[in-house]
């Protein structure tokens, strides 16, 4: 299973080289999760440089994932992620996420970079 983190699904969007070299993780949607704060993310950035409209499109194509939303067990667990790994709140929900569900997380975002079961892109 996968997830592909909000700045790897910006980076697909614009049809950049990292979008290019993870189009087949998002096009494989029978193995791609989508933790709900990662909607949120993207939801909001397109709103802010695009429109609703265009929002709204693009997260009917996240929703093609699976999408998991945030549970009691979920949220403590992402705490405790957060406190080993001194990740942000929005980060240590989707790692927790791929830990939870053995997914690889595709990433531009360095907070990441180090940790098990990352894979990393360099932002050009």
């Amino acid at each position: 299973m996968n997830i592909v983190d909000s700045s790897c699904w910006l980076e697909y969007l614009s049809g950049s080289e990292v979008g290019e070299a993870i189009s087949k993780i998002i096009e494989d949607t029978g193995n791609l999760l989508v933790p709900s704060i990662i909607l949120y993310e993207v939801f909001k950035k397109l709103l802010l440089e695009k429109d609703e409209d265009v929002a709204l499109f693009i997260i009917a194509q996240l929703r093609q994932g699976k999408v998991i939303g945030l549970d009691e067990d979920l949220s403590i667990f992402a705490a405790r992620i957060g406190k080993e790994n001194n990740l942000a709140l929005a980060d240590s929900i989707i790692y927790a996420t791929a830990l939870k569900y053995n997914c690889i997380l595709y990433t531009q975002d360095k907070h990441f970079k180090n940790l098990s079961g990352v894979k990393f892109f360099t932002k050009k």
